[in-house]
């Protein structure tokens, strides 16, 4: 299973980097940031898990914490490598890793970590939880952490427009509604792991974090993104409006839990 999530970033490193270029990625991208300036320390070293080819970590450095790399795949760490460079800016490493290989880090090492990406592709709960554990031993006390889940209440929302010819069974709609969902390379754009905020959120309390708030990344314009799209073509003034406004109430409880990816923010006290 790992193999093939390798695989799956090591062809698509580039992609991933333009990803959240797009008009509707933004909106992840800049509730996170949005997330991130809100409840993480000012200062500090921060451990990216999952840090894909470093856009975030790259916007960390800028506003200068310590950034340290994690990815399983090379090719998403090497473009890290080179934006970062080109930025004349230095990680303190880069370990290209699973999340699930995080036993050679120290405890209380990391004032934040960041587990984005990685419990999107482990079906077995005892590994999701091993991930969530080993987040918790290497935070410093009182560290932060922003953690990430696909959210099925969400996907079903976006699939009216990105693959309703799923849905043709209807049984498949009450799947979406309990979450839980395991889906195999074949069946996904890699293997893949979906799950409802009520059951995330029990996952990472059963860890022993505190959970500050949550998010939905994408906001109120969840699903949304051929509006979106038209909204950045041909009204560019008001998409930026939506895109700062989208951030703020990404935490607002009547968006949060229908949008494609949940954000957690925990403490470890």
């Amino acid at each position: 299973m790992i193999d093939k999530v390798r695989e799956y970033y090591d062809k698509a490193a580039e992609a991933e980097w333009n990803r959240l270029n797009n008009s509707y990625s933004r909106i992840e991208y800049n509730s996170t940031v949005y997330l991130i300036e809100k409840y993480f320390p000012k200062t500090g070293h921060i451990l990216d898990i999952g840090s894909g080819p470093g856009r975030y970590s790259l916007e960390l450095l800028k506003k200068g914490y310590k950034v340290s790399l994690l990815d399983i795949s090379n090719n998403e760490l090497e473009i890290a490598k080179r934006k970062i460079e080109e930025n004349n800016l230095k990680a303190e490493d880069y370990y290209c890793k699973s999340a699930l290989g995080l036993d050679f880090l120290p405890d209380d090492a990391f004032d934040g970590v960041l587990v984005m990406g990685p419990l999107y592709h482990i079906h077995c709960q005892k590994d999701r939880k091993k991930v969530l554990k080993d987040t918790y031993r290497i935070l410093k006390k009182n560290g932060t952490a922003l953690i990430s889940y696909i959210n099925t209440w969400g996907v079903l929302r976006a699939s009216v427009g990105e693959f309703p010819e799923s849905f043709q069974n209807r049984g498949h709609f009450q799947r979406y509604i309990e979450g839980d969902l395991k889906f195999s390379a074949e069946d996904s754009f890699t293997v893949t792991y979906f799950t409802t905020p009520p059951l995330a959120l029990e996952e990472i309390r059963e860890v022993g974090f505190k959970i500050i708030s949550y998010a939905g990344a994408e906001s109120f314009l969840s699903g949304l993104g051929t509006q979106v799209n038209n909204l950045y073509r041909y009204m560019p003034d008001v998409y930026e409006n939506y895109l700062k406004s989208a951030a703020e109430y990404c935490e607002l409880r009547q968006y949060r839990d229908a949008t494609e990816h949940l954000h957690v923010i925990v403490k470890k006290e």
